[in-house]
């Protein structure tokens, strides 16, 4: 049975299970608290980079001011490359496949929105 204590720092501990950048550990020792950690294989690490980048931009979706954005945007490129890199997709390659479709499909630049199509 665990005493008061214990239970408080229990409480205490704030439960992410999510994917964050390598260092955060780092940064979450140098403050005192302690941590819990494991490491992905790689098809586990895939579907957390998936559901990160969902994460990130999903706060880019909330950002208001530019610097905001401008972090926000930071966050899923980092995201972008590190899935890039756990398929074994060169960054060179998403620029060129981007390219290709703005060559063959557009860009967002009009700010056109599709109401409706059909017969």
């Amino acid at each position: 049975m665990m005493n008061l204590w214990e239970r408080k720092k229990e409480l205490k501990a704030a439960i992410y299970n999510k994917l964050v950048r390598d260092k955060i550990p780092e940064v979450i020792e140098k403050t005192g608290k302690n941590y819990k950690i494991v490491h992905l294989n790689n098809e586990k690490y895939q579907e957390a980079l998936k559901n990160k980048l969902i994460e990130e931009a999903n706060e880019a979706a909330g950002c208001i001011t530019q610097s905001e954005m401008a972090e926000e945007l930071a966050d899923c490129l980092e995201v972008i490359a590190a899935l890039a890199e756990a398929y074994g997709i060169p960054m060179e390659k998403v620029e060129e496949m981007r390219c290709k479709k703005a060559e063959k499909r557009g860009r967002f630049s009009e700010k056109i929105v599709l109401i409706e199509a059909g017969d």
